[in-house]
């Protein structure tokens, strides 16, 4: 029974690293190397290769970030007033107006306080920019 057991424990050592090492690198498919604003790129273990790729951003997430930049550097009117023509311009995007305005609106506050940035609410996305600037006031 002893020497079983023994046997069992050599054998474990042996193969319990190899597995562990080689579960761990398939486990791992994603690894961001970018900040969390830009672009990330990661890194894909498939089939004993690895290569860089970017990740493809969805329009709306383009738009979204694009629109809080402009919330900063020049106010939440006019990335409102961006908000609508692109909705316009671009009718697939409608559906996410709601979602950006109200990160706008989130923005607003952050950058604001919840008193001015309700003064730039307009009806774009519905009440949307209101809603995200309440929440975010509370």
């Amino acid at each position: 029974m002893n020497q079983a057991a023994r046997r069992i424990g050599r054998t474990l050592a042996l193969v319990l690293p190899v597995v562990l090492v080689l579960s761990g690198t398939l486990a791992v498919t994603r690894v961001p190397w970018a900040a969390p604003n830009a672009e990330s790129q990661v890194l894909t273990a498939s089939s004993g290769t690895a290569s860089t790729q970017a990740k493809a951003r969805a329009p709306h997430e383009v738009l979204r970030d694009r629109l809080l930049t402009e919330l900063q550097q020049k106010n939440p009117g006019a990335a409102l007033t961006d908000l609508q023509r692109e909705t316009e311009s671009r009718p697939s995007l409608a559906q996410y107006c709601g979602q950006i305005a109200r990160a706008l609106g989130r923005a607003a506050v952050a950058k604001y306080g919840a008193k001015k940035a309700q003064s730039y609410s307009r009806p774009v996305c519905d009440t949307s920019f209101a809603s995200g600037v309440v929440a975010q006031g509370h």
